[in-house]
């Protein structure tokens, strides 16, 4: 099936770290956009949720943003692997740190 989405996504592989309160579960990014990312999780968030989200551009930087909930699918942690699609899709909010980092991470969409 094709992808209708009309915002461009960089298809990624980072770690990050998501919770309600504090970024302290660990997940992995799929996708990111210049507006959101998504987290590959079993433990998602329900849809309208904020999170914290700390994401690791590479070994010494580390983008702090607060995000939005806006679609999750659950899939049972051993089933992770066999689902395309297993985590949630978040919608920025606010850069709270490093959003230098993350706009030279993004200018990499607008070269394809």
């Amino acid at each position: 099936m094709a992808d209708k989405r009309r915002i461009k996504r960089l298809r990624k592989r980072l770690s990050v770290k998501f919770g309600l309160l504090q970024a302290d579960r660990i997940a992995f990014t799929e996708d990111i956009s210049h507006h959101g990312l998504f987290i590959k999780t079993a433990n998602v968030a329900s849809p309208g949720c904020d999170v914290r989200v700390d994401l690791a551009i590479d070994e010494t930087t580390l983008v702090r943003m607060e995000a939005r909930v806006m679609w999750a699918k659950k899939v049972p942690a051993n089933m992770l692997r066999l689902v395309k699609k297993s985590g949630m899709g978040v919608r920025i909010i606010r850069i709270l740190d490093g959003e230098d980092a993350f706009n030279a991470l993004c200018r990499e969409l607008d070269r394809y």
